[in-house]
């Protein structure tokens, strides 16, 4: 590993947009699903029904944390049907698979979706048995990123040490509890204005713009090393 990383043992990954490319936009099938479950529930038009959504995920981390806070939903309800989308945007992810299994130490999920969700996205991406461990939004007790309880849960669960750990996430926001804690941090910018909303380089040690190019590079920088 480059020597600034050399004593990583722990590698943490979120799901969405970081373990497959933000072009695939799987978000957007979702929000369209969040919008007719928004719009059935509350009984509003669609418009409203994406008002109500955006303004949750501001202001709760995810659009399910502020339905619950605010209406009680059940959360196996909704994220059943918003993850009931086609897979058939992800591709295998043959160079990416490589690059992680040969990375030294455990690899693990950390994610604001549910275990089935994560599985099949995992599957389709050929990455299903590469993860050693994987802590959803069920795991945290409903309790998403960027909420420091989350964290905590995380590494009460793992058992990893955070001066340890690096974590890579597209959601700027979600890694300033990471360095707080002590990881290292790996923000993949994809462009999403949302996503880079209260970026800080205070917490940011390396910004990247795709997995698959930084991940095989760290493989790259070895070898010159060793050559």
């Amino acid at each position: 590993m480059p020597p600034e990383l050399s004593h990583i043992d722990h590698w943490i990954f979120d799901l969405d947009n970081v373990l497959y490319p933000a072009s695939c936009d799987l978000f957007a099938l979702i929000d369209i699903k969040m919008g007719e479950y928004i719009a059935r529930a509350l009984d509003c038009d669609l418009v409203e029904a994406r008002k109500i959504q955006k303004g949750f995920f501001h202001d709760h981390g995810t659009t399910l944390a502020g339905l619950m806070h605010h209406h009680g939903t059940d959360p196996a309800d909704f994220l059943d049907f918003v993850h009931d989308i086609d897979m058939d945007r992800l591709s295998p992810a043959p160079l990416v698979r490589a690059a992680i299994a040969a990375l030294p130490g455990e690899k693990l999920v950390f994610t604001n979706a549910d275990r089935p969700y994560a599985e099949r996205v995992l599957e389709r991406r050929g990455l299903g048995d590469l993860f050693h461990q994987m802590h959803d939004i069920l795991d945290t007790g409903m309790v998403p990123k960027p909420q420091t309880v989350a964290y905590h849960s995380m590494i009460a669960a793992t058992g990893i040490d955070p001066s340890r750990a690096l974590f890579v996430e597209d959601t700027a926001r979600n890694l300033r509890p990471a360095k707080a804690l002590g990881m290292t941090t790996v923000w993949v910018n994809t462009g999403a204005e949302w996503a880079g909303r209260e970026h800080d380089p205070d917490y940011i040690d390396h910004e990247i713009t795709d997995l698959e190019s930084w991940v095989t590079g760290l493989h790259h920088a070895k070898e010159e090393i060793i050559s």
